[in-house]
């Protein structure tokens, strides 16, 4: 086993943990390492030639998000936003621990940090290409879900602001994704 593959296991034994289980085709999957491998998977569609701290830092994006839930932060704008800085940190630091007991060196550790950390979008790519299939990765799975539970004010302004954080490709690409004609039309509405 090498170093990426190393890592890769234990960052999905870390998500494998993870208490809140969702189904995929009859099975029980751990929400976290089902969300991780879909990350993996919508990044080798949407940038195949990714770096490896690229690839590293999607797989481990959500690691343990579990573990600092919503609910111990203030119910208002600041409160989630303090909540998301925490958890990118807790997120950069497992991932950090992860890459170094795997063996990788300390420039890929860094980078792989930056990424999670989605440090600079708009001006570095990497960090784009992050930030893209985040995304792509909520509007194909994620999305309905949140739809029905909010109303469509609330749905329209958070489209409008995912896809403010979206690059040019990853607007194309999310007009390509299997939307149900409902979420499609609330994503154009968004757009417009």
């Amino acid at each position: 086993m090498n170093q990426f593959q190393k890592a890769i296991a234990l960052i999905d034994e870390v998500n494998a943990e993870d208490p809140t289980k969702e189904t995929l085709d009859g099975k029980e999957i751990s929400k976290e390492l089902l969300y991780s491998i879909r990350m993996t998977d919508k990044l080798a569609d949407f940038e195949p030639d990714s770096s490896e701290a690229m690839k590293l830092a999607v797989r481990a994006q959500h690691i343990a998000r579990w573990k600092i839930p919503r609910s111990e932060y203030p119910m208002d704008r600041v409160g989630y936003l303090r909540w998301r800085e925490e958890l990118k940190k807790m997120h950069a630091d497992l991932a950090a621990e992860i890459l170094e007991k795997s063996g990788y060196d300390e420039e890929t550790i860094e980078r792989t940090k930056f990424l999670i950390r989605k440090k600079q979008l708009k001006t570095d790519p990497d960090t784009q290409t992050m930030e893209d299939v985040i995304c792509l990765v909520f509007l194909e799975y994620y999305f309905e879900e949140f739809a029905e539970k909010h109303e469509n004010e609330k749905v329209i302004d958070i489209l409008q602001k995912t896809w403010a954080k979206m690059s040019e490709k990853g607007h194309r690409a999310a007009l390509q994704l299997p939307l149900s004609p409902t979420s499609l039309q609330l994503v154009k509405e968004a757009i417009t």
